[in-house]
């Protein structure tokens, strides 16, 4: 976690991240920086640099892309279900 941020960022601080007891290339077991997808993402969302530009878009590039094909599945869900009512 803290690399993304300093590459991003040139800055170690976010309160937002935990802490785990996980084991280090070395076998020792040592406290390591984690998050979940969703904190890891809005992370990057709130970073004010021209590095993190490239992770937004593709955010939400792929963000728009889900909906489109959310969208396009209720709207077939819909007329899958509407051929059969009026079938019968």
């Amino acid at each position: 976690m803290i690399d993304i941020i300093a590459i991003l960022t040139g800055s170690e601080v976010s309160e937002k991240i935990g802490q785990l007891k996980l084991k280090s290339p070395d076998g020792k077991m040592r406290m390591t920086d984690v998050a979940d997808t969703e904190q890891l993402l809005r992370l990057i969302q709130s970073i004010p640099s021209p590095k993190a530009e490239p992770f937004k878009l593709w955010l939400a590039k792929e963000g728009y892309e889900r909906i489109e094909e959310t969208e396009d599945s209720e709207k077939r869900l819909k007329k899958r279900l509407e051929k059969t009512l009026y079938r019968h």
